[in-house]
C-alpha cells in the first residue's frame, strides 16, 4: 500500500503515541505485580500474627485463671478488667480474617481444590452476596413453575426426573456458593446451611426412584409440597412473624410426607428402597428445621424482653 506524505506522517504519529502508551501499560503492569507480592507478604504477616495472637491469648486465660485462684481480692478487679477486653478480640479476628486468604473447608476442597475464593474488599463481597440471593430467587420462581406444570399439566416421569435433576443441581449449587459466603466472613451457620446438603440428598433420591404404584401414589403429594415450598420461598422478604404460620405449614408438610412415606412401607407392594429413605429424610427435615425455628422465634422474643427492660 502507498502512502501520500500526509497519511505516512500521521500513521508515524500515532505509531508513537501507541509505542508511549506501551510504556506505560509495561511500567502499570510491573507496578501492579509488585504491589501484588507486596500486598501477598502482608496477608501472610497479618495471618500469622492473628494465629500468634491468639495463641498467645489462650496461654494468658490460662495464667490470668491462675492468678485469679492465687491472688488477693485486689487482684480480681484487673484480672476482669483483662479477660472482658480479651472477649472482644475473636470477633476482630473475625473481621480481619474475612479479608485474609484462608485454606478451604473440606467440602469446597473437594470440589474446587485448593482455589482461592476469598473476596479480598466489600465492594465484591456485597455483589457475591447480592448475586447469591438473585441465583436464588431466579431459581425459585424457574422450579415453581416447573413443579406447577408437572402437578397440572403434564404427567411424565421423564418431565420429572428433569424436576428432581433441577432441584439436585439447584441445591448442590446453593450448598458451593453458601461455602464461598463462609469463606468470605459470612455467618450462615447450623442448619440452615446443613438443610440444604440434606435437601440435595433427598432430590438425588426422589430422582432414582423407579416408575411404579408406589411412586405414582407420592407424586402428586410431592409436587404439591414443592409447590408449596417454592412458592413460599418466592416471598420469604416479609418479616418473621408474617412468616411464621406459613413456615410452620411448611414443616409440617415435611412430617406428613415422612408419616406418608413410612405407611407406604407396610404396602405389599413395597420393594423399592426410596421409599424408606426418603421418609427418613423428609423426618430429618422436618425435625432440623421445627426445633431451629422454635429456637429462633425464641431467642427473638427473649432479645425482645431485655431490649424492654433495658
Amino acid at each position: 500500500m502507498l502512502f501520500s506524505p500526509n497519511s505516512l506522517g500521521e500513521c508515524l504519529q500515532e505509531w508513537g503515541d501507541l509505542e508511549k502508551d506501551y510504556q506505560q501499560i509495561q511500567e502499570t503492569h510491573r507496578l501492579y505485580k509488585q504491589k501484588l507480592e507486596e500486598v501477598s507478604k502482608l496477608q501472610d504477616s497479618c495471618s500469622s500474627s492473628i494465629a500468634r495472637q491468639r495463641k498467645r491469648l489462650k496461654e494468658l486465660s490460662v495464667s490470668l485463671d491462675e492468678c485469679r485462684q492465687n491472688g488477693g481480692p485486689g487482684s480480681v478487679s484487673a484480672i476482669e478488667e483483662i479477660q472482658e477486653c480479651m472477649k472482644e478480640r475473636p470477633n476482630v479476628f473475625f473481621e480481619m480474617e474475612a479479608f485474609l486468604p484462608k485454606k478451604n473447608g473440606l467440602y469446597l476442597s473437594l470440589v474446587l481444590g485448593n482455589v482461592n475464593v476469598t473476596l479480598l474488599n466489600k465492594h465484591d463481597k456485597f455483589a457475591y452476596k447480592d448475586e447469591y440471593e438473585k441465583f436464588k430467587l431466579y431459581l425459585t420462581v424457574l422450579l415453581l413453575l416447573f413443579s406447577f406444570t408437572c402437578r397440572f399439566l403434564l404427567s411424565y416421569r421423564a418431565v420429572d426426573a428433569l424436576f428432581n435433576f433441577l432441584l439436585v443441581w439447584y441445591y448442590c449449587t446453593l450448598t458451593i456458593r453458601e461455602s464461598v459466603l463462609i469463606s468470605n466472613g459470612s455467618k450462615i451457620k447450623g442448619w440452615w446451611v446443613f438443610q440444604h446438603y440434606v435437601s440435595t440428598f433427598l432430590s438425588g433420591v426422589m430422582l432414582t426412584w423407579p416408575e411404579g404404584e408406589l411412586y405414582q401414589m407420592f407424586r402428586s403429594q410431592f409436587l404439591s409440597y414443592s409447590l408449596y415450598i417454592k412458592g413460599f420461598q418466592s416471598w420469604m422478604w416479609r418479616g418473621l412473624t408474617f412468616l411464621l404460620p406459613f413456615l410452620f405449614c411448611g414443616h409440617f408438610f415435611q412430617l406428613h410426607n415422612a408419616v406418608t412415606l413410612f405407611r407406604m412401607t407396610q404396602l405389599p407392594e413395597w420393594k423399592e428402597w426410596q421409599v424408606l429413605m426418603c421418609s427418613a429424610t423428609f423426618l430429618v427435615l422436618f425435625m432440623g428445621n421445627f426445633f431451629t425455628t422454635l429456637g429462633v422465634v425464641y431467642q427473638k422474643y427473649k432479645n425482645q424482653d431485655k431490649a424492654k427492660a433495658v
